[in-house]
């Protein structure tokens, strides 16, 4: 039995719902139905996909495409991933819903899979890491590059990412090899995972999960940023943070506890009261 368009069909009897997909389609309709101009944007990446892995991985395609590498190859690059990969499905769906959570500015998850680029760097590097794992260095650092040049978010094959991540604007993030990033971080933009040294050991950070990491923070060396800890913007982080902690500041410094169970999630990045109190 053929699968059906917003369902999974798992045997001829039995067919599992996908909440996701139909409320996706809903919206690429309402968009193509009220603004002709984005019709066929929507139709050729939502509703001729036939699911959300596949509307995603079209419009990533489309927007990674060139002469040399077409947006086929990579589609079917990432048909290939999910088939193999039955993870990334799962890990798709809490990066949506996480951005959907986090970002104030996104009020339906049609957003992300149409627009917004630091989705669009996470889901590319996904595959890239996917891809170098199964010894295609040169089309996972091939996406790298189009990924840095594109989205202006540079991650190195190499460095594995959990799930629910939230990377906010996207603009100017690095991430070296050895880096790895837990589940549940939050990401803004200018941040910098950066190794020290050339030799080729494992020389960049360690971020644990439910970490929020604040737009321009540098965190450099081997060092780990324990769980649910909060790195203030424009801070340069040298030594290791603790579980549960504030830092900031150039060298950051522990400035307080971390404010909430989880502030990745609460992406709250107001140190006023901390640093005030750390100044008395």
């Amino acid at each position: 039995m053929a699968t059906k368009m917003g369902a999974k069909a798992i045997s001829d009897d039995v067919i599992i719902l996908d909440p996701v997909w139909e409320v996706l389609q809903r919206e690429a309709r309402q968009i193509a139905f009220s603004d002709p101009m984005m019709a066929s944007l929507v139709e050729r990446s939502i509703l001729n996909a036939g699911s959300l892995e596949g509307a995603v991985a079209a419009r990533i395609a489309s927007r990674l495409a060139r002469e040399d590498v077409s947006a086929e190859v990579i589609e079917n690059a990432f048909a290939e991933m999910a088939a193999e990969d039955v993870s990334w499905s799962d890990v798709l769906r809490e990066d949506l819903a996480t951005v959907y959570d986090r970002d104030p500015a996104c009020d339906r998850i049609i957003e992300p899979i149409l627009h917004f680029k630091g989705f669009h760097a996470l889901q590319t590097h996904r595959l890239a890491h996917w891809s170098n794992k199964k010894g295609r260095r040169d089309f996972a650092l091939y996406l790298q590059s189009l990924s840095s040049e594109i989205f202006q978010v540079d991650i190195n094959p190499a460095a594995p990412f959990g799930s629910g991540i939230f990377i906010d604007h996207g603009t100017g993030i690095v991430v070296g090899e050895t880096a790895t990033v837990g589940n549940n971080v939050s990401i803004l933009q200018g941040v910098t995972l950066g190794g020290t040294g050339k030799t080729g050991e494992d020389r960049h950070p360690k971020v644990h999960d439910c970490v929020l990491l604040g737009a321009g923070a540098i965190v450099l060396g081997n060092i780990i940023i324990g769980h649910c800890s909060r790195v203030a913007a424009g801070s340069v982080v040298l030594k290791e943070v603790p579980p549960n902690s504030t830092v900031a500041g150039v060298p950051a410094k522990v400035v307080g506890v971390a404010g909430c169970a989880e502030p990745a999630k609460t992406m709250n990045q107001i140190l006023a009261d901390q640093l005030q109190e750390v100044a008395q």
